[in-house]
């Protein structure tokens, strides 16, 4: 039988989900509630599409259109999440999915359609020059500290976590504290000169994913110094949005918060893999996650442009936002929570 498309509805919203979760090269970005939380937190339009033949699904893609004045207008697989594009048990279905992209992409006049790959490129699709990396590998645990960090990070790290417990007395705790981490969190970008994402998207975030997420959040005497919000999908673990106070530098607050992501999910949830995310070659995060012990690898951002069209070059390596990084650094964090939100929504 013939593949046929359909848009993705509550009915349809579980077999979406047990296909991505069945697949191997399936991912968390990949999950139907993103849908429903990109709407929600930035007023995105999405275009969820599933592909069946006789009766069963052989394909899922994600499609949210960023469309902003300063940032451009960009059809992507997935804005704000760091893995994307179609995936799809046949060719046929590979096919009809990549058909539909080119024709939603042309039929709403965006100029800019994007997939982001994980294993390989697109054949004949444009790329870029090698940009983001992710920092993925295996984690064990045997429910021995001493044991468990020299299995699993290197020995400069094991210093600063064992420093964070023994010397400044951080401890952590887990949740859905989704308030605190935005309060935190705020900050460190602030600090780092990026527009912060608005509260209410950690929370969507947090109820999407009711059983799939927790919050990490570092104690120095009872004030949060380090938070992360972290997802958990099959037996992967994935801190994704997390950030420092000042002090967390002078305390280790940061080492200890990654340790204690790893600890207790390989503990108390069974993960066997440490995904730690997406950064930018040339800059300290891609550096920070090297010396971790994680080994890069090269994502895909793969591109069909319309006539005319470029390859999207919004982050903060570019040169023409220097000024401007320098400037929000200066601004009070009232004032960059504020201006932050309506600004991130096009930088996903």
């Amino acid at each position: 039988m013939a593949v046929t498309l359909r848009e993705l509805d509550a009915a349809g919203a579980p077999a979406w989900d047990a296909f991505v979760r069945g697949r191997p090269e399936g991912t968390f970005f990949h999950l139907s509630p993103w849908a429903a939380v990109i709407r929600g937190a930035f007023g995105h339009s999405t275009h969820y599409v599933m592909a069946e033949q006789d009766g069963a699904v052989v394909g899922v893609l994600p499609l949210a259109r960023m469309k902003t004045r300063l940032f451009g207008d960009l059809l992507s697989s997935t804005p704000f999440c760091v893995y994307g594009g179609s995936l799809a048990a046949t060719p046929e279905a590979a096919a009809a999915l990549e058909a539909h992209a080119l024709a939603l992409r042309d039929r709403l006049g965006a100029p800019v359609l994007e997939f982001r790959r994980r294993g390989a490129p697109d054949p004949g699709w444009t790329g870029r020059a090698p940009l983001y990396f992710t920092f993925r590998k295996p984690i064990r645990m045997t429910g021995d500290d001493a044991k468990d960090m020299a299995a699993n990070i290197p020995r400069k790290q094991r210093a600063e976590v064992r420093k964070a417990i023994e010397k400044f007395g951080l401890r952590s705790v887990s949740d859905s504290d989704t308030r605190t981490l935005h309060r935190v969190y705020a900050e460190s970008v602030r600090n780092l000169g990026s527009p912060v994402f608005p509260r209410r998207y950690f929370r969507l975030l947090a109820e999407a994913f009711p059983g799939e997420h927790d919050v990490t959040t570092v104690l120095a005497g009872g004030t949060p110094v380090a938070s992360v919000l972290n997802f958990h999908f099959r037996e992967e673990v994935l801190p994704y949005y997390g950030g420092g106070l000042p002090v967390a530098r002078e305390n280790r607050a940061n080492e200890f918060m990654y340790w204690e992501v790893m600890r207790r999910a390989g503990r108390e949830r069974g993960a066997t893999l440490f995904d730690f995310g997406r950064s930018k070659l040339g800059t300290g995060a891609f550096d920070y996650k090297k010396n971790w012990g994680f080994e890069p690898e090269e994502l895909h951002y793969c591109y069909r442009l319309a006539e005319g069209a470029a390859v999207p070059d919004n982050n903060p390596n570019n040169p023409k936002y220097k000024l401007v990084i320098a400037a929000w650094k200066r601004l009070p964090i009232p004032v960059a929570n504020l201006l932050g939100p309506p600004l991130v929504r096009g930088l996903g």
